[in-house]
């Protein structure tokens, strides 16, 4: 049976954030930006390429757009990029911090257990003053 448009959900969207952060919970903003330089962390933006182009991005970080982050870390996948499955801690985030929310736990369910979200997001970031930088172009 089709659910009525506009009817309540058997789960919200918030009650999925929610579930997600008791699996994977948020790391806070200063333990994050404490973490930026750090070789044994990848800083990984899922955000849309137009929202980098418009807000820039955490120094450092690899975009990998969260509709296709499962597959970009499979190995398995013929879309892989062995840079995302590095041994690296992963710190990923979006804007708001729901998205990444369930990136990490996702991550998590397919064996990284060494992954993590901004608590807040990129909007908190940029908000405390840490540095963001213009999204590096191809061939530049």
């Amino acid at each position: 049976m089709a659910r009525e448009p506009g009817s309540p959900l058997a789960r919200s969207s918030r009650d999925l954030v929610e579930a997600a952060d008791q699996v994977v919970p948020p790391l806070p903003l200063a333990e994050a930006a404490a973490l930026l330089g750090d070789e044994s962390v990848l800083f990984v933006d899922i955000r849309e390429p137009k929202e980098l182009d418009r807000l820039g991005m955490i120094p450092g970080a690899y975009s990998a757009p969260r509709g296709m982050l499962e597959f970009w870390v499979d190995p398995a996948s013929p879309y892989y990029r062995p840079d995302l499955d590095y041994g690296r801690r992963l710190v990923l985030y979006c804007g708001s911090a729901w998205r990444s929310a369930l990136a990490a736990a996702a991550l998590h369910d397919m064996g990284f257990h060494d992954v993590t979200h901004i608590e807040g997001g990129f909007t908190a970031w940029q908000e405390a003053g840490h540095p963001v930088v213009e999204r590096p172009r191809r061939g530049a």
